[in-house]
């Protein structure tokens, strides 16, 4: 069984890192991509952001039915009420205060057991759902973290890594 708090905490987690990563991105170039066909560091920072914050929102708010042709439009309306364009220290703040765990944290375990129907028609209870946004933010902080390694930066998670080795 996966318990709430740990989708929570990991989550948490793992959107600390993405706002590390931005802060430790040149501010410069938040324009670089790796192929002109794909997302700029910058854009994939920001729709984590906007993806985060509008499908936790809709959670919240007990929306239980993402599968409807007004999906992009609900999408428009819980994402943050912010500048399209962001500086890098302003997107980095955003992303570290983003994250609703304190809301989604007060919520029992009948909330989170409840069924909604995903934008892609599957059901799934609540907490799945959760578990999804943290897994959709993980697949673009890990394209981030490829934009840094190909710029020389080493990602947060590995120094923490390298810092617990060299201190065993």
């Amino acid at each position: 069984m996966v318990r709430t708090e740990t989708v929570i905490d990991s989550w948490k987690t793992v959107r600390q890192d993405t706002a590390q990563a931005v802060e430790d991105f040149p501010a410069a170039e938040m324009d670089f991509k790796a192929t002109p066909d794909l997302m700029t560091f910058g854009e994939l920072a920001r729709h984590v952001l906007d993806a985060g914050h509008a499908l936790t929102g809709m959670l919240l708010d007990g929306v239980d039915n993402l599968a409807t042709p007004q999906f992009r439009e609900m999408i428009g309306k819980y994402r943050p009420q912010l500048p399209e364009q962001l500086d890098a220290a302003t997107l980095a703040a955003e992303l570290r205060q983003s994250v609703e765990t304190a809301k989604l944290s007060a919520k029992d375990q009948d909330f989170f057991s409840g069924l909604i129907t995903r934008f892609d028609g599957q059901k799934v209870t609540r907490l799945e759902m959760l578990q999804f946004i943290k897994e959709h933010e993980l697949t673009h902080r890990s394209q981030m973290f490829v934009y840094m390694r190909l710029k020389g930066i080493v990602p947060a998670t590995t120094r923490r890594r390298q810092a617990k080795q060299k201190g065993a």
